[in-house]
């Protein structure tokens, strides 16, 4: 919230929690009663597409959630080099309700406002007319709106919770309090009860009004650069009409500057534009990824663990274990995702930390566990997983964890097989072995002075038995063939410790 909240602050339907949409219900069921009784030829199209125009809205900005994070996560074009914490997380889960909000301004636009019924598909002149009011009266009223905003009585009561957020995400754009985002809302709908009052009003004129607001918002707080400088050197006048990312970021760490909507030229005017705004775009659009100390290299599980990677939905993400009911319906999606994922030819980097010097990261090969059952499947996952460590390999990463089943036995030896491929690789590449047959040798109660090993001898149990017979505790093996199979691997100042078993029971002590 803001640091000193105002009045109607808070979102009305809040105490609805995830059942908030059913605010939405009555003007649906109205929409289903038109056609109803109507048919679909008689029933107003403008109304009833309010609904599914909403619904890809939400999609749109999820797509911006995924892209933005994806793209931060390497650290190419990041215009804040920094990590979100997980309050901004929390803080900026509802995103939605702004699109509840604007669908229910629409239901009672094309209910109540004189002209607002029956609209057209397409009209040029509504179209024209109402680029040219968002161009002007819009952005004019914004701009000095904005500034109102940043004045410490409205500042503190109001706009600081949107501020809250230095490093910001696509969905910043909408977090506010309730009574500032229905000001928004209010501004965006001047042209469009202009073009409605004027009869000049279309469907699609609307609907692209709606996804420029969208889009451009979300790429002003995306927070990479993704505008070209060739842009504005072609078209010099273009900068006047369209803000960057990193034009927007500066309003977020320097908060005096940069207080356009979407198009600079007021800044230009009032002489608020950040003196480094041209420096930083070029900074940002020319910055490389960044080098990498440790490489977490993982892989997705079930079709459903995409939703609960970072990159993919917070309410997921933030927890991994559970699955909701209507996640099932989500199928049809995580097929697809499995597919897409499928022919995605390599790893993409899921997150980024900075731990004091130490910049690790996590990456993940785009194949899902049943697909490292598969026969035919292995040597292209091998090839991926090498494709990655050569990569870390070429960015200066000095240790490569594989985890899951990146280091299955019968997939790579447990990784010897890219140290037999690549035996000049200047990195380490460890698989987890130590640490989990560590935690397995301090479990074991102390004074032990016998652990029978039996069941399948994997490469942890063949570390596990390595260090409890240097530790002088008797490792007996019940099975004759895996006992052969260890001696080898135990250290010779050790090896009288390793025990064959001749009952295939043993005290132990």
């Amino acid at each position: 919230m803001a640091t000193n909240p105002g009045l109607f602050s808070e979102w009305p339907w809040k105490m609805l929690g995830s059942f908030k949409y059913v605010v939405l219900a009555p003007w649906v069921a109205h929409g289903i009663q038109q056609v109803a009784t109507k048919g679909w030829r008689e029933a107003d199209l403008g109304y009833l597409v309010i609904l599914p125009s909403m619904i890809l809205r939400g999609l749109h900005n999820q797509a911006w959630i995924t892209v933005s994070r994806l793209q931060n996560a390497r650290g190419k074009r990041q215009i804040v080099d920094r990590g979100i914490e997980f309050e901004q997380i929390d803080r900026e889960r509802n995103w939605d309700d702004q699109i509840i909000l604007s669908a229910i301004l629409l239901f009672l636009g094309a209910l109540h406002l004189p002209g607002g019924q029956n609209l057209p598909l397409w009209r040029t002149d509504g179209a024209v007319l109402l680029a040219l009011l968002h161009a002007g009266p819009v952005e004019f009223l914004y701009y000095w709106f904005h500034r109102a905003l940043h004045h410490h009585f409205l500042y503190t009561r109001y706009h600081s919770h949107h501020h809250a957020s230095i490093v910001t995400e696509p969905i910043t754009s909408v977090i506010h309090p309730f009574a500032e985002l229905v000001a928004y809302e209010l501004l965006f709908s001047i042209p469009m009860i202009a073009c409605v009052l004027t009869g000049t009003a279309s469907i699609m004129t609307f609907e692209l009004y709606m996804l420029y607001i969208d889009f451009m918002n979300n790429m002003g707080h995306c927070n990479f650069e993704l505008v070209p400088t060739w842009l504005f050197t072609w078209f010099p006048p273009l900068k006047y009409l369209m803000y960057t990312p990193s034009f927007h970021s500066l309003h977020h760490t320097q908060f005096r500057t940069n207080y356009s909507l979407f198009m600079p030229f007021y800044d230009y005017i009032y002489n608020t534009m950040d003196k480094s705004s041209d420096t930083l775009h070029e900074k940002s659009i020319e910055s490389k990824e960044e080098a990498v100390d440790v490489v977490h290299l993982t892989h997705l599980t079930s079709l459903q663990s995409i939703y609960h990677m970072r990159p993919g939905f917070a309410e997921f993400a933030a927890k991994p274990y559970a699955s909701k009911w209507y996640m099932r319906i989500m199928w049809p999606l995580s097929w697809l995702s499995m597919v897409l994922t499928w022919a995605y030819g390599s790893w993409f980097t899921v997150e980024r930390n900075v731990m004091e010097k130490l910049k690790i990261q996590s990456w993940a090969i785009p194949r899902y566990n049943f697909h490292y059952g598969l026969n035919w499947e292995k040597e292209a996952i091998n090839n991926l997983i090498v494709k990655a460590i050569c990569e870390a390999d070429k960015k200066g990463a000095k240790v490569v964890s594989l985890g899951l089943l990146n280091q299955a036995q019968s997939l790579n030896g447990s990784g010897e097989l890219y140290l037999q491929k690549y035996p000049k690789l200047g990195l380490k590449l460890v698989d987890g072995t130590s640490l989990a047959a560590a935690v397995v040798v301090n479990s074991i109660p102390h004074g032990a002075d016998q652990v029978v090993l039996s069941g399948n001898i994997s490469k942890v149990a063949c570390a596990v038995a390595a260090a409890l017979c240097k530790k002088n505790i008797k490792v007996i093996i019940t099975n004759k063939q895996d006992y052969h199979f260890l001696q080898p691997k135990i250290p010779e100042d050790a090896a009288d410790n390793l025990l064959l078993s001749k009952t295939g029971m043993a005290k132990c002590g």
